[in-house]
C-alpha cells in the first residue's frame, strides 16, 4: 500500500512539473527581475546594478517630506486609479449579474443560452484599441450622440465631457471588461440546483427574497472571481486611460508606461512593485470572503 501511494505521489509531481516550469519561467522569473531592477540606480543613459531604496523614496518623496507637490500628484494618481477601479467594478458587477441572471433563469432553451452567451463574447473578436476608437465618432464633439442631442433640442451646444474625460474612460472600461464578470457569474448560476429555487418558492419567498437569500450567496464565488479579473486588469491598464482620456488623465499604469518610455526602468519597476502589492492586497481581501479552491 505504501509503495503504491509513493508511486502515485511521484507520478503527481511529474504531472505538475510542466505547468510548474511554465509558472516559473513566465511568472516568477519576470516578477523577480522586476523586483530586482526596482532596487537598481539609473542615470540618463543606463541602469546601474546595485542596491538602493532611492526609487521607492522617489515614488513617495512628497509623502515622506510632507506637504510637497509630488505628494499630491502621487496620492491623487493612486486615488484616481482606485476610483476608476471601484466604478468599473460596480458597473460591471451590476451589468454582469443582470445579464447572467437573465441567461441562467429566464432563457429556458439551452441552444438559445449558448447563442446569447456567444453574442456576449463578440467584443473579444476584435482588438481592444479598435473597440475604444469606435467610441470616438459616437462621443466626439461632432459625434453622433452630440448631433442627436442638438437635433432633439436637449442641448444648445456639444457636450464636452462625453469624450476624453473620466466618463469616457469608465465607459470604455465597462465596455471592454464586462464579459470578464459575466462568464464566472453565469457559470456559478448554472451550477445552482433548481430545486432550491422551487423550495424557496414553496416556502413563500418572493422573487427578491429568493434572489437575495438563495441565488446571491450561491453566486458568491463567481462574483469574487469576476471581481478579481476586472480589478487586476483595470488597476494596471494604461492604454484605455491614454486613448479615452486624451492623455489628460493619470493612472498608475500610465505613469509606469511614461517612465519606461523615458528609460527610467528602475523607477518604473518600483512603481510596478508597489502597484502589485496594492493589487495583491485587494485580491487577498476578496479571497477572505470565500474559499475559491473549495467552491470551484
Amino acid at each position: 500500500m505504501s509503495i503504491t501511494r509513493k508511486t502515485s505521489g511521484i507520478a503527481a509531481w511529474w504531472q505538475a512539473l510542466p505547468l510548474s516550469l511554465v509558472f516559473l519561467l513566465f511568472f516568477l522569473v519576470p516578477l523577480g527581475l522586476v523586483a530586482m531592477v526596482s532596487f537598481w540606480d539609473y542615470n540618463q543613459y543606463e541602469m546601474l546594478p546595485g542596491f538602493t531604496l532611492k526609487n521607492y523614496v522617489d515614488v513617495f518623496s512628497g509623502c515622506l517630506s510632507g506637504g510637497g507637490e509630488d505628494m499630491c500628484v502621487t496620492f491623487k494618481t493612486y486615488l484616481s486609479t482606485l476610483k476608476f477601479c471601484a466604478l468599473v467594478w460596480a458597473l460591471t458587477l451590476l451589468i454582469g449579474f443582470a445579464v447572467s441572471y437573465f441567461l441562467a433563469f429566464h432563457v429556458r432553451s439551452t441552444g438559445v443560452q449558448v447563442v446569447l452567451f456567444v453574442i456576449c463574447t463578440i467584443p473579444f473578436w476584435t482588438s481592444n484599441v479598435i473597440r475604444m476608437i469606435a467610441w470616438v465618432p459616437l462621443l466626439g464633439r461632432n459625434g453622433l450622440v452630440n448631433d442627436a442631442l442638438i437635433t432633439m433640442g436637449l442641448v444648445n451646444q456639444p457636450v464636452e465631457w462625453l469624450l476624453f474625460s473620466s466618463f469616457s474612460v469608465v465607459l470604455a472600461f465597462v465596455h471592454l471588461f464586462t464579459t470578464f464578470m459575466i462568464v464566472p457569474i453565469f457559470n456559478s448560476m448554472m451550477r445552482i440546483d433548481r430545486s432550491l429555487l422551487e423550495a424557496a418558492s414553496d416556502c413563500g419567498a418572493s422573487a427578491w427574497q429568493t434572489l437575495w437569500n438563495v441565488i446571491l450567496p450561491l453566486t458568491r464565488t463567481g462574483i469574487i472571481i469576476g471581481s478579481i479579473f476586472v480589478i487586476t486588469i483595470v488597476m494596471g491598464d494604461f492604454v484605455t486611460v491614454g486613448v479615452m482620456g486624451g492623455q489628460q488623465i493619470a493612472s498608475v499604469g500610465k505613469i509606469i508606461q511614461v517612465q519606461t518610455s523615458y528609460l527610467q526602468f528602475p523607477l518604473a519597476a518600483a512603481n510596478a512593485v508597489i502597484l502589485l502589492a496594492v493589487v495583491l492586497g485587494i485580491i487577498w481581501a476578496l479571497t477572505r470572503m470565500v474559499d475559491i479552491r473549495k467552491e470551484l
